[in-house]
């Protein structure tokens, strides 16, 4: 039997280690091409924010029966135990929720190859189910979870603190540079940081809660005037969303703000010609402002248009979560700093 590799159950020497990121057509844009969005999107509505909380949902991971002979008629790269003389198998068993879908299968332990590091004897996630089509329409094979191992599946050590633990880095830090161009140029740095692909000087948030990247928003504005979070909020800046996602109260009224409105598909789509008139959504953070410009909160994608903002509610002890997700990390060259328990952010160069 083949598996699809979940390796995000989710450095001393100087050793920095750049990967190159490939962009692939979105998962989105997939299920839209599909005409399946809407009823994707409506039928994860019940629960969307469901990652957030792997340990209190864990229990209800299954909603719908898993297809058969799903991973045979998918073209992922599948990985095969029986082929490697390294693989040791263990016992136990994993579950996790993702935003958009949930999986289920073993432990076992291996080395993982990320660029040219070399991780030995990490633990990670072989997956036997996956529940309904969200995987058989992504574009990646396996997903590397990089946050804090306070949220990690099963305990077990993530990728990452391995390499560290392992001195395979120079500096307990990875890097994240996401290009304007879908499907090339984009990096995660393992190690170090690239001042190459940033503009200025890397300002630096303290992470407020250890467990995604979660950081502290003063406000967010438009046109001087606050449209969201004006007592201030907490975010997650996370690459494994691609959207920039809120609370649906105030991200109903950004998508009014801008002219958004919902089409058949499901889609919050934006009349392409206004881009030009649109303005700059500032997000405040640590008393920097960032902005992101209509030419990034609206996506253009085959002559069409539509908001890079969506709902979400995420509600944990400190707040409602705002989620930093793909639209503004493309803005912004991240840095995440384990050592220091912070996030660095720089317009990209």
């Amino acid at each position: 039997m083949k598996w699809l590799l979940l390796l995000g159950l989710v450095a001393l020497s100087e050793c920095i280690h750049k990967v190159p990121l490939i962009k692939k057509k979105s998962l989105r844009r997939n299920l839209s091409e599909h005409g399946l969005l809407k009823d994707f999107l409506k039928k994860h509505n019940l629960n969307p924010a469901r990652k957030y909380f792997p340990q209190r949902e864990a229990p209800n991971l299954i909603h719908e029966q898993p297809l058969e002979n799903y991973l045979d008629v998918s073209d992922h790269n599948l990985f095969n135990p029986q082929d490697s003389s390294t693989y040791r198998s263990t016992s136990k068993t994993v579950s996790i929720n993702y935003g958009t879908s949930s999986m289920t299968g073993i432990l076992g332990y291996d080395t993982v190859k990320v660029g040219g590091i070399s991780d030995t004897n990490q633990i990670f996630g072989l997956s036997e189910t996956e529940p309904g089509f969200f995987l058989y329409f992504a574009p990646f094979d396996g997903i590397l979870g990089l946050a804090y191992p306070s949220i990690s599946s099963s305990g077990a050590t993530p990728v990452f603190d391995n390499i560290w633990n392992q001195g395979l880095v120079s500096q307990d830090l990875f890097s994240v540079y996401l290009s304007a161009d879908d499907k090339s140029g984009s990096v995660v740095i393992f190690g170090g940081i690239d001042s190459s692909y940033y503009t200025g000087s890397l300002n630096w948030v303290p992470v407020s809660v250890e467990g995604y990247w979660q950081i502290s928003v003063d406000s967010i504005t438009m046109n001087g005037e606050a449209i969201a979070c004006s007592e201030g909020c907490q975010a997650i800046v996370d690459t494994g969303t691609s959207l920039l996602t809120g609370p649906t109260s105030p991200i109903a009224n950004i998508q009014s703000d801008i002219g958004a409105s919902e089409n058949s598909d499901g889609e919050m789509v934006v009349s392409c010609s206004a881009i030009s008139s649109l303005p700059d959504i500032i997000f405040t953070i640590n008393g920097i402002q960032y902005p992101v410009p209509p030419s990034a909160y609206i996506l253009q994608s085959q002559g069409s248009c539509t908001s890079g903002f969506q709902g979400m509610d995420v509600t944990t002890e400190s707040g409602e979560l705002w989620i930093l997700g793909d639209v503004f990390i493309r803005q912004y060259f991240t840095v995440f700093d384990r050592a220091n328990n912070r996030v660095g952010l720089a317009p990209v160069a």
